[in-house]
């Protein structure tokens, strides 16, 4: 479980492909601080630890996982968000984020309003029923406020802080984007639908 509050951004040294699946090796700040088997938020997605270097780890991509998320358009040198596994004891500052991507939209609009950014995303329509005015959204593992909800896109009011310590800065226009709804929206949606049968 995750926040959706990014821990800091890494780049990705090595693609190794292996078949039907990769394996990513990823430098990291806090890369000391890892053990095997912990879980890291890359752009959104609970990948494994399977590998430690000097600075740096390394993840093993499924086939589904390169399938169903961005990861798989991802190129050495590539910055991505990182997160690591909630604590029980931290502040819980975002919102609940599973690190399992429901979908992937694109970056339409990223634009310089004042200090702010304005970040516009496509929303494909298994993702855009959950969403709601004000409502939360994981954004490549970024935990966001949806500031407008259109009839296929949701734009977002970036701060400079965010702007600055996210990969945001480094994306372009057509970009494909993680996209995680809010977890307790998929819950609802499940209770009421068998309330119904």
């Amino acid at each position: 479980m995750f926040t959706g509050l990014v821990e800091a951004t890494g780049t990705i040294t090595k693609i190794t492909n292996l078949g039907d699946q990769s394996r990513y090796q990823i430098a990291i700040p806090f890369a000391s601080e890892l053990a095997l088997g912990d879980s890291v938020a890359t752009n959104g997605c609970c990948l494994t630890v399977a590998e430690l270097n000097d600075g740096s780890a390394s993840f093993d991509l499924l086939h589904q996982t390169l399938k169903v998320t961005s990861l798989g358009s991802l190129k050495e040198n590539s910055t991505v968000n990182l997160e690591r596994a909630l604590l029980p004891t931290q502040r819980l500052g975002g919102h609940f984020v599973q690190g399992h991507v429901d979908a992937t939209g694109t970056l339409i609009d990223l634009s310089t309003h004042g200090q702010d950014h304005r970040l516009e995303i496509s929303l494909p329509p298994q993702i855009h029923k959950y969403c709601i005015d004000k409502g939360s959204i994981a954004i490549d593992g970024i935990s966001l406020t949806i500031a407008e909800l259109g009839d296929s896109s949701a734009t977002f009011w970036i701060t400079p802080h965010t702007f600055r310590e996210t990969h945001l800065h480094t994306l372009e226009i057509g970009t494909p984007i993680n996209l995680e709804a809010d977890l307790l929206a998929k819950y609802t949606e499940k209770l009421l639908a068998n309330k119904t049968h």
